[in-house]
C-alpha cells in the first residue's frame, strides 16, 4: 500500500482514528440499544416511539459506516466486532427490557455520551487541521445533540 499523503502526518491520523474509533464504538452501542428498543417497546406511546426509534436506528446506521471509512481514510483499520466495540465505547449495554419511560432516558444519555465523545475527537481533528475529520465529528455532534434534545422533549 501507499503512503498516505494528504496533509496530515501519521501520528496525527493515529491520534484522530483512536478518537473515531470511540466515536465508533459509542455509535455503534447506541444503534443496538436503539434498534433493541425499537424491538420491544410498548405502553401508550408505543406507536410514537417505536417509529422514532426506527428513524433513529436508521440514521446510525448510516453513520456508523461514514465514521468507519473515515477511520480507514486515515489508513487506520476499523474496529468491527462486538468486543472491540464493548472495549472502546462508554455506553453501557443495558440488561433486560426497561420499560418505555427509562428507555426514553437511556437513549437520551447515550445521544449526549456521543456528543462528549465527539467533542474530544473535535479537538484532535481540530488540532492537526484535519478539516474532514472535523466536518464529520461536527455534523456527529449536530445530529446528537437534536436528537437527545427531542427524547428529552418527551419526558417534560
Amino acid at each position: 500500500m501507499s503512503d498516505i499523503d494528504i496533509g496530515i502526518n501519521q501520528q496525527d491520523r493515529h491520534a484522530i482514528a483512536d478518537g473515531l474509533k470511540r466515536l465508533l464504538a459509542d455509535s455503534y452501542t447506541l444503534y443496538l440499544q436503539t434498534h433493541n428498543f425499537h424491538w420491544n417497546v410498548t405502553g401508550p406511546q408505543f406507536r410514537d416511539l417505536h417509529l422514532m426509534f426506527e428513524e433513529h436506528y436508521t440514521e446510525l446506521a448510516t453513520a456508523v459506516d461514514e465514521i468507519a471509512e473515515r477511520i480507514r481514510t486515515l489508513g487506520v483499520a476499523a474496529p468491527g466486532t462486538y468486543k472491540s466495540f464493548a472495549e472502546l465505547s462508554s455506553i453501557t449495554e443495558v440488561e433486560g427490557v426497561p420499560e418505555a419511560g427509562e428507555m426514553v432516558d437511556l437513549l437520551t444519555k447515550g445521544h449526549e455520551q456521543v456528543v462528549k465523545t465527539a467533542r474530544e475527537v473535535l479537538k484532535a481533528a481540530q488540532d492537526a487541521d484535519d478539516e474532514s475529520s472535523a466536518a464529520l465529528v461536527s455534523d456527529r455532534m449536530r445530529i446528537h445533540e437534536k436528537t437527545a434534545w427531542m427524547l428529552r422533549a418527551l419526558r417534560n
